[in-house]
């Protein structure tokens, strides 16, 4: 699992920052979650305290990224900068390897082995 963050010559507004930072929050939220860890969790295995993570997930506080490194990585997320051009193809490349086609639909894999029945 990746967290983007885009990078572009051009200066973003607030609006567009705001949007970037929502979605940054919402991917460690749901990382979290997946991983079953709560806050006091992840604090114990990021050494970040847990009242900060409860501010940073609630966007009450500004998210470094000496913690935005710590979190990431103890959630098995990377930190990607990329160009913004690459975007698109880095995110076919993240859906194909979680088995979700272009169209968010499941794919099948291209082979199976069949099952010996040998009984």
């Amino acid at each position: 699992m990746f967290l983007y963050i885009i990078l572009s010559n051009d200066a973003l507004r607030p609006i567009e920052m705001s949007y970037v930072t929502e979605q940054i929050l919402q991917s460690l939220l749901e990382a979290r979650v997946r991983k079953g860890f709560s806050q006091r969790d992840l604090s114990a295995r990021s050494g970040v305290p847990q009242s900060h993570i409860s501010k940073i997930e609630s966007g009450g506080v500004d998210l470094r990224i000496s913690s935005l490194i710590s979190l990431a990585r103890v959630l098995d997320l990377e930190l990607l900068v990329a160009p913004k051009k690459s975007i698109p193809a880095i995110k076919s490349i993240i859906r194909s390897s979680q088995g979700i086609s272009d169209e968010g639909e499941a794919m099948s894999p291209a082979y199976q082995l069949e099952e010996d029945d040998d009984d």
